[in-house]
């Protein structure tokens, strides 16, 4: 009897220790989003975008393609120029990841609640929601 408690315990802990490597994997995962989001970097963002990506713009009505998000590219990295993007996540689970994001622009600020499904280390689905039209709730 005690073997069998020691196995399950020891079953239990390793599934444990999966499942917070996957979510600490998740949070890397969006910190360099969230990073490369700032400098408009192509490269680092297609790399964390699935090919099938489904990302949801609530608030204007938009789901976008990895291909228009990166075609969008290039008129984000002119609104994002000299702004500063703060985040934290407000909860990780099975694979989804809430952040709350504030993004100070030059001229004013939003905050934004993101939504993350990360699966195979890329992110396979995002939906951005309007919080506030500024960052003092952050």
């Amino acid at each position: 009897m005690q073997r069998s408690l020691w196995r399950f315990l020891l079953a239990a802990a390793l599934l444990m220790s999966t499942l917070v490597r996957a979510s600490a994997d998740d949070g890397a995962i969006i910190d360099r989003w969230y990073s490369a989001l700032l400098v408009a970097d192509r490269t680092e963002l297609s790399d964390l975008l699935s090919d099938d990506v489904r990302m949801k713009l609530d608030d204007i009505g938009v789901v976008q393609s990895k291909q228009d998000f990166i075609a969008s590219i290039d008129e984000w990295q002119g609104a994002v120029a000299g702004a500063a993007i703060r985040h934290r996540v407000e909860k990780s689970e099975k694979g989804e990841t809430t952040v709350l994001a504030c993004y100070d622009f030059p001229s004013n600020d939003t905050l934004m609640r993101e939504t993350f499904i990360v699966a195979g280390n890329r992110i396979v689905a995002s939906t951005q929601t309007a919080v506030a039209q500024d960052c003092s709730g952050y």
